[in-house]
């Protein structure tokens, strides 16, 4: 509630303490929803005309959707328009606005239920980030015993993405509303004001059961995904985990690309902070150097938009390690310094985010040779969001480099059987390599490495490990051909630079690596 003539915000019947230009700023917000306030506008109306820098509009616009319960990633109630100002888009309750004026004493701006903030005659607004409900599965089994099975797996995945700080999910009790109901998922998606819906069913036959899911964009009612999952029924804890486990790393990227997509048919002065983001997460997963070199400042211009964008920090430090790793770097000092500057920034806004702690903690364990810090970091993001696939092979990135070959193995593996379609796929297979390199298994790593050219070719570090392999498997002239494409990427790599290159903590690897690439032809 915002009473401006006691000037107190409340929400849920708490006192919201904040200062009076923050009570300022929403105040006028509120009275001049039906428009985007410009920052002209503002500095009028906030700071009496006086000049301010653009970091205190930010701060102060940022305190105010914190005071609200929104952020700048959601924007739910206070949308930036970029280039032109921002608006105030929750509804108003208990009165109207006339004349400039605000005639009742109290404006609901607070609740997060669905039906208040946000909602026009139709149902909610679609909120400022990726929005899902998950319906309860049907039970084709035609045992009733098994709705309780289908129940907990539908709680299961709706907990599981819920860890997901990029989606907006809705409550289990609201979803579990339509249980048993013949609703089309579009009008679910108008009522609870949601892009996307998932929705499945569950059959039993004998000890096996059969789960099938699908997900539909709910404003178009297009399919995006669809999957069936099957198991025994001997452990059912085990298999409820398995099966939200496999949904959940299966439709992450797909909502992913979905939201990529949706980003990328907007016209560019409707862009905002998240939608910079989504543009600049696009190019970074394609690897080339022409896209990290144009996924910069798309993340450049999400934090300008969001100084406390912990994901797009991350994103904007990750792009510095791919140029470090492939060798792309013209300033080298300046670079990385520029990048672990990034990756601390993700982490001090980003303490509860995977996605930031994932990038930032790869790309420290990179920059300082901090394996260590980096990986309790991961798994950290981990801990936060065990679904993540980006975490579980980043991770076993800094594992491979501190000699824990078996265990990075491990994590790589279970990255990719949580997103078998995962467009940075590539990456896996290169630490794969790299991983059975260390171990000593020359042949899987040349296997591995190959796998990853594949996918871009032009992978300085998969075709380091394939000279490398070859070289100490004896094969010389596939190591030759190797080391050939590699001094054409990188011409200035060299053996004494290896462990600039490539933070390899044991001794014992980093003489095995260079040995193999001495082997192939790298000059000293």
């Amino acid at each position: 509630m915002l009473d401006q003539e006691r000037r107190e915000l409340t929400l849920r019947g708490q006192v919201v303490g904040v200062g009076p230009q923050v009570f300022d700023l929403l105040l006028h917000l509120v009275r001049n929803r039906d428009r985007v306030v410009s920052k002209d506008d503002l500095l009028e109306a906030v700071w009496n005309g006086r000049i301010v820098s653009e970091s205190t509009i930010t701060s102060h616009i940022n305190a105010v959707r914190k005071a609200i319960g929104d952020s700048g990633g959601e924007q739910r109630l206070v949308r930036t328009v970029p280039r032109k100002g921002f608006r105030f888009v929750g509804a108003i309750e208990g009165g109207a606005i006339e004349g400039g004026t605000i005639e009742v004493s109290a404006i609901d701006v607070g609740a997060a239920e669905v039906g208040t903030i946000g909602e026009t005659p139709s149902g909610p607004v679609l909120p400022g980030k990726p929005s899902i409900t998950v319906l309860p599965f049907q039970n084709l089994s035609g045992d009733p015993e098994q709705d309780y099975f289908a129940d907990g797996v539908v709680e299961d995945i709706i907990a599981a993405l819920s860890r997901l700080r990029w989606l907006f999910v809705i409550a289990r009790n609201s979803s579990f509303a339509y249980k048993g109901r013949a609703v089309d998922v579009t009008d679910i998606g108008r009522e609870l004001g949601v892009r996307y819906v998932l929705e499945g069913s569950i059959r039993k036959a004998g000890n096996r059961v059969r789960i099938t899911g699908q997900l539909i964009d709910a404003t178009s009612g297009t399919h995006l995904w669809a999957e069936r999952f099957e198991g025994m029924l001997d452990d059912l804890f085990e298999l409820q985990d398995r099966i939200a486990e496999s949904v959940v790393g299966a439709i992450a990227p797909q909502l992913e690309r979905a939201e990529i997509e949706r980003a990328k048919r907007k016209p560019t002065e409707s862009l905002d902070a998240y939608d910079y983001y989504l543009r600049g997460m696009a190019k970074l997963h394609s690897g080339t150097r022409e896209a990290i070199d144009a996924a910069l400042p798309l993340f450049q211009r999400a934090t300008d938009l969001d100084p406390e964008f912990a994901s797009a920090y991350g994103g904007a430090a990750w792009c510095h390690l791919w140029r470090k790793v492939n060798g792309w770097m013209t300033d080298r000092p300046r670079e990385v310094a520029e990048g672990v500057r990034l990756a601390r920034l993700a982490v001090e806004f980003g303490r509860d985010d995977a996605v930031a702690l994932t990038r930032a903690g790869h790309a420290l364990g990179h920059f300082v040779g901090d394996l260590d810090g980096g990986i309790a970091l991961i798994d950290r993001a981990v801990l936060l969001n065990p679904n993540f696939a980006p975490a579980w092979f980043l991770g076993g990135y800094l594992r491979a480099f501190r000699g824990e070959t078996e265990s990075a193995s491990a994590h790589f593996a279970h990255a990719a059987r949580l997103s078998p379609l995962d467009p940075e796929m590539y990456r896996m297979q290169a630490g794969t390599a790299l991983a059975h390199f260390f171990a000593g298994r020359y042949d899987c790593a040349a296997t591995w490495a190959d796998k990853a050219l594949g996918n871009l070719p032009g992978l300085l570090v998969a075709i380091a490990l394939t000279a490398a392999s070859h070289a100490l498997a004896r094969r010389t002239e596939e190591a030759r051909q190797a080391m050939q494409r590699l001094r054409a990427l990188d011409p200035s790599l060299r053996v004494s630079t290896l462990r600039e290159w490539l933070p390899i903590h044991r001794p014992e690897d980093l003489t095995r690596f260079a040995e193999g690439l001495r082997l192939a032809g790298l000059p000293e």
